[in-house]
């Protein structure tokens, strides 16, 4: 139980009693004592162990107390009881981490990562989210921040002493350069957030084909189990079945879908609706093929259907005898993998090609400034439009009035983010994410 706030060691003081007859009050900072919760009456409610965490060196900035009961629902409830007796409220969800962004502890940006790591289904999100703790992001956008604030004030001298040296065309000029350097760490940052949409969200892969080729077998082998019903009855698979799992360091969540492209009746009609909407909001589809067999005018219509998307193509059934080879898929989709679902051969490649695409060869585990949060996008995608507006306003000769309010307006949203400007509702939608007790 954690209490924070100018009061904790007062409250703490009349609820335990230490073994060594100290007084809580008198405690020193990152000491941890042995005693008992007291009620009013001097009646032991549980055996305890009370840590103390002086201001500002505490979570919060605050003095913090926290107290370690047994866990029972009896004690822990009574000791809850007398706490709020003797002056203490219930925290609102997200509490602790927003008072930490209030006393100036952390920034914006790291008070969300402490959400993304309670959030993290995999260590690559969970790396992610302690890097941006550790001020990662913040340190880049705080970079970029003081280029355009040095920009602007080269900006400012030109508007209040025109004439003056640096401030004419050669000057301009310098300035698109640098300009251009800022917009540059604005891209690289940006590039990083696809990658980091998919350590927050997981890469969503739909595994789809015609029927019978083994979509559901596929979905087993990677699950390591049985989670889907495997016959020899093409269409087994009506409706579309979900399963995260955790690859190489990616969250991913597989999407089994229906191979049905004529349906009868309402519930095929259905289960072709699902499938479509599917394999529209994939990241990536896996296109399975029968190589026991030719190519069919199904598979056709299916390779078709997925124009546009990321497609990992998979010759499946390579433990009979095969008819379909590698290279006349080659000749639709250049990433093919043969495998035997199975059999379990080859899955481990497979693995390893839908990782490679998650990547794309740009990103690693342990990146420093990973882009997760949807909300920093919007708000370095506004800066970037901005950043782009000035330099075509350069560009058009405009005046350096006009350049230097587009680059406020830029930095204004990079303060969003950092927390430095506070839209009204945005903390209480921002800490309303969190659980009680973080």
């Amino acid at each position: 139980m954690r209490l924070s706030g100018q009061t904790a060691l007062k409250i703490a003081a009349k609820i335990f009693r230490a073994k060594e007859g100290e007084n809580p009050s008198s405690f020193k900072a990152f000491t941890l004592h042995y005693g008992w919760v007291v009620d009013g009456q001097g009646s032991i409610v549980d055996e305890a162990l009370l840590g103390v965490m002086r201001a500002p060196r505490s979570y919060t900035r605050e003095d913090t107390i926290e107290i370690n009961c047994h866990g029972g629902i009896a004690p822990l409830r009574k000791t809850l009881e007398l706490v709020l007796e003797h002056g203490a409220r219930l925290a609102e969800p997200g509490e602790f981490t927003k008072r930490a962004f209030l006393n100036g502890r952390i920034d914006l940006a790291q008070a969300e990562a402490v959400l993304d790591i309670i959030r993290a289904k995999s260590d690559a999100a969970l790396e992610a989210g302690l890097q941006q703790l550790k001020g990662g992001l913040s340190s880049r956008v705080n970079e970029i921040r003081g280029g355009l604030l040095e920009i602007l004030a080269e900006l400012e001298a030109g508007i209040d002493f025109p004439g003056e040296e640096g401030t004419g065309a050669h000057g301009l000029k310098a300035v698109a350069g640098k300009l251009k350097r800022v917009g540059g760490q604005l891209e690289s940052l940006l590039e990083n957030a696809g990658y980091g949409r998919i350590l927050r969200e997981g890469l969503r892969v739909v595994i789809c084909g015609r029927p019978n080729v083994g979509k559901s077998s596929l979905l087993n082998a990677l699950l390591r189990q049985e989670r889907s019903i495997v016959t020899a009855t093409p269409g087994t698979t009506r409706d579309t079945i979900e399963e995260v799992i955790n690859l190489k360091g990616i969250p991913v969540r597989l999407v089994d879908t229906a191979g049905i492209l004529k349906p009868r009746g309402i519930i095929e009609r259905k289960a072709v609706g699902r499938a479509r909407r599917q394999i529209a909001a994939a990241d990536l589809a896996i296109l399975l093929f029968d190589g026991s067999q030719k190519l069919t005018r199904e598979d056709k219509i299916f390779a078709s259907r997925l124009k546009g998307k990321v497609v990992l193509a998979a010759i499946n059934k390579i433990d009979k005898r095969q008819r379909l080879g590698r290279r006349e898929i080659a000749k639709i989709f250049p990433r093919v993998v043969e495998i035997s679902a199975k059999k379990n051969r080859h899955i481990g490649l497979l693995e390893q090609a839908i990782c490679e695409l998650a990547y794309a060869g740009k990103v690693r585990m342990g990146e420093p400034a990973a882009v997760t949060n949807l909300r920093h996008i919007q708000a370095l995608k506004d800066a970037q439009k901005l950043i782009a507006e000035a330099l075509d306003s350069l560009d058009n000769g405009l005046s350096a009035e006009f350049i230097s309010q587009d680059l406020k307006e830029a930095v204004g949203f990079l303060d969003e983010l950092l927390g430095r400007r506070l839209a009204d509702d945005l903390l209480e939608r921002i800490f309303s994410e969190f659980c009680i007790g973080k």
